[in-house]
């Protein structure tokens, strides 16, 4: 997938990244207590989103069911390096520290970077 999502549109990926196939409706029910979208709004994104390869539909009686056709950390990977280029010229250093500096990090965050950079230590 090389079109970029949106943010709105990485809203309707998270509720279907959490809980798929989904229909439209209720996509808009779990996104309801965030974003005051109507079904039509939903309905807009989660067609932009099958037209740039981000889900795939299937046919269940009258209406579609919705899945993720690429994975969070497919997605995740190359957005935050893109990310961590445009703030931090792609040091991973800074942008940890920034979050560490803004109470971004809780002590399991902590203790996760701690296990992975002892793992590529080795």
């Amino acid at each position: 997938m090389k079109a970029k999502i949106s943010q709105s549109e990485l809203d309707v990926m998270n509720v279907l990244w959490r809980e798929s196939p989904l229909g439209a409706s209720e996509v808009a029910t779990r996104l309801a207590t965030k974003k005051d979208w109507s079904d039509r709004t939903v309905k807009t994104l989660l067609s932009r989103l099958v037209e740039k390869g981000a889900l795939s539909t299937e046919l269940d009686g009258r209406r579609f069911l919705y899945t993720p056709a690429i994975s969070r950390d497919s997605y995740a990977g190359p957005a935050t390096r893109k990310f961590a280029e445009r703030l931090f010229g792609g040091r991973a250093a800074p942008l940890v520290a920034h979050l560490a500096e803004g109470n971004g990090l809780t002590d399991e965050d902590i203790a996760e970077i701690e296990a992975l950079l002892e793992k590529l230590k080795k």
